[in-house]
């Protein structure tokens, strides 16, 4: 009870506290009773107590709450060039494949750490150690025009790449691979030998057999699903395509798949921008009309870093290396020349003035920098000595005069005095042939029979009109007669015994892609090369006219070109003796029975550890041989605005491939609580 008064008797005591304290009417009263010092005093502490108790609400606020992705938002990207076949299939170009990977879904997705996850697929199988991988689809999976993905999409798909009829770009990956409808949602492959990399084959984007299915081979590029309106299943969804006044596609819209089976996209829509160079690419970015841009050209990137543009640098596994062709050229068949042309060049200015140094320097064809394979154990080979590719070459037979190398002298030791025919026979036809063998427009054949042939008949005929002046028309001849008689044997006694001075200077010709950064590194080894002197003529062609006229029948002696490999190398589609000739990628017409051997082992390899052991084998081979001039590895730089969030890009085997997890990037934000 005593308690409970207490209590009383304390309440009663604070309601007459309240009842004293002043009321409204005279709070207000308060500042005409303050001095002006104190009334300084009590604004200040007055606020200081609001923003504490702000203060204490925002802190509270936050650290009971998160920030996570909304839907909404459209992210502008600008592409030089023009999409031509937004298809799996078909795509060869960047722009091309950058659509792909974002209209279209494959059976296994790369990570960002370099592993494979399933993507259509529900689950995989390898049985049979490696030769057969049984694939399971998930289930409730659509094509954007919600029709149900089904195993037969994936067998057409494969079926028709494999195809020479469809001219796919990806025919090369599937050769030897069968492919088998089990069940509507289960697909098996099966491949003569196992190969490690097979998982990385099965990101290969799908399309949907009830739109191509009916469309004949020669019909298949023209298909308007190609790119007017096409069909896929990734995160992303054609809504709308826009043309110029000159009819090149002046942008493309893709708005968010509602219905994709994977993890909704948080962005509502992705608009593209298609520029004739990257000059109005750039104004484009300036002007705020794109809000980012990818590209590996070292000018470009200069630029992007002086005016501080948000920029990520992307690795990826290709390089660009200088391709010997010793079918092509005699000097290049021996390998003391190779090395000379080898270790006459200066990479670090190569990389330093070709790609403004964003990149790495290369010197083997397995990139282990990049997968973290062993090094090459005799990396100092490539490293750079203009005196001892000099003295190479002395040793070779070449003469140096004023700074420049001549070819050795071919000085025959015989003099023509017999008049010859066709029909004549013996060692003086043997050496006509062998002198007029110097002609490739004259005697392209090169044959030393020793008969006096028509073959032989028509190259002392084309000899005669080349040197017309001297050897016909002191006969008033108009046409050559075939007949080696006295101003033809003077004629060819001065011309078999050249002297040195007459020997032609030691020339090699230089193909490129007509790219303004490789055409930039052909005018630097043109200049090294000078310095050892060799003269360089260079010979730089649209990338589609090169492929077709100079790489398909390799009509090259040098080429510059790049080559790419996957999150997973697999170099044997690049060095392996059977991919000599075209559809082979073999540039270097490399031939190496160990170097093969090693390749068909590291493709067996049961694991990552085997794997590096057969490809640095077969690295330490190739380096040694001097096929190839190993460059650099240049760098993509993707220059997006901070507010895209949740970009990852991790490891990517190609530009496209920075799309791979698009559907987790998200501008918009909101904060619940936690």
């Amino acid at each position: 009870m005593k308690v409970i008064k207490s209590l009383k008797n304390l309440l009663d005591s604070q309601k007459q506290k309240l009842k004293d304290f002043p009321p409204f009417s005279k709070w207000k009263l308060l500042f005409k009773v303050l001095a002006p010092k104190e009334k300084l005093f009590f604004i200040f502490f007055f606020f200081c107590f609001i923003i504490s108790l702000l203060s204490l609400f925002a802190n509270f606020y936050f650290s009971k709450t998160r920030v996570i992705a909304t839907q909404g938002g459209i992210y502008i990207e600008g592409i030089v060039g023009q999409p031509r076949f937004i298809n799996p299939v078909l795509a060869s170009s960047d722009v091309d494949r950058d659509l792909v990977e974002i209209l279209f879904s494959g059976l296994m997705k790369e990570e960002i750490e370099g592993d494979f996850s399933p993507n259509l697929a529900e689950k995989y199988e390898i049985k049979q150690q490696g030769t057969v991988y049984e694939i399971t689809l998930k289930e409730n999976i659509f094509w954007h025009d919600e029709k149900e993905i089904t195993a037969s999409d994936v067998v057409f798909t494969i079926k028709t790449i494999q195809d020479p009829e469809f001219k796919s770009p990806e025919i090369a990956n599937w050769v030897g691979v069968e492919v088998e409808e089990i069940s509507d949602k289960k697909v098996m492959f099966k491949l003569k030998d196992p190969y490690f990399p097979f998982l990385e084959r099965l990101t290969i984007k799908i399309i949907p057999k009830h739109v191509f299915g009916e469309i004949a081979p020669e019909n298949f590029p023209l298909a308007t699903y190609n790119l007017q309106e096409p069909i896929g299943s990734g995160p992303f969804e054609f809504k709308e395509i826009k043309y110029n006044n000159l009819g090149k596609v002046e942008s493309l819209i893709l708005s968010q798949n509602k219905n994709y089976f994977g993890e909704k996209p948080y962005l509502k829509e992705i608009k593209f921008l298609f520029f004739e160079d990257e000059k109005e690419l750039l104004n484009a970015l300036e002007k705020r009309e794109i809000l980012g841009l990818a590209t590996s050209n070292p000018q470009v990137i200069e630029l992007l870093k002086e005016k501080r543009v948000n920029s990520y640098e992307i690795k990826v596994p290709r390089y660009f290396a200088v391709f010997f062709n010793p079918k092509k050229s005699e000097i290049l068949e021996e390998k003391n020349i190779r090395k000379a042309l080898t270790i006459s060049i200066n990479k670090s200015e190569v990389l330093k003035r070709a790609a403004k140094n964003f990149g790495e320097i290369v010197n083997s064809p397995i990139l282990p920098e990049f997968y973290g394979f062993d090094l090459p154990q005799d990396s100092d080979i490539f490293e750079f000595n203009l005196d001892l590719a000099k003295q190479i070459l002395k040793e070779q037979g070449f003469v140096e005069k004023n700074g420049k190398f001549f070819e050795p002298e071919k000085n025959l030791e015989f003099i023509f005095e017999k008049d010859l025919k066709k029909g004549s026979k013996g060692k003086d036809v043997e050496n006509l042939q062998k002198c007029l063998s110097f002609f490739e427009d004259i005697y392209p054949g090169g044959e030393i029979t020793g008969y006096f042939g028509n073959a032989t008949e028509q190259a002392v005929i084309l000899f005669q009109e080349k040197y017309k002046q001297d050897i016909l028309d002191p006969w008033n001849f108009e046409k050559g007669t075939g007949l080696v008689s006295e101003t033809t044997r003077e004629k060819l006694n001065q011309v078999c015994n050249k002297s040195q001075e007459e020997q032609p200077h030691l020339t090699l010709t230089l193909h490129t892609v007509n790219q303004p950064f490789l055409v930039e590194t052909c005018k630097v080894l043109e200049e090294q090369w000078e310095k050892l002197g060799i003269e360089i003529k260079i010979e730089s062609l649209e990338f589609n006219e090169l492929i077709r006229e100079v790489i398909k029948p390799r009509e090259y002696e040098m080429l510059l070109f790049g080559e790419a490999l996957g999150l997973i190398p697999d170099p044997l589609a690049f060095w392996h003796s059977s991919r000599i000739e075209d559809p082979g990628l073999n540039l270097a017409m490399y031939e190496n029975e160990k170097a093969d051997d090693f390749l068909k082992k590291a493709r067996m390899s049961n694991d990552l550890e085997d794997l590096n052991e057969n490809l640095v084998n077969f690295q330490n081979i190739l380096i040694k041989d001097y096929p190839v001039i190993f460059l650099y590895s240049p760098s993509l730089f993707y220059s997006i605005p901070s507010n895209i969030k949740g970009v990852n890009f991790g490891m990517v085997a190609d530009f496209s491939k920075r799309f791979t997890n698009i559907e987790n990037w998200y501008i918009n934000t909101k904060r619940v609580w936690k």
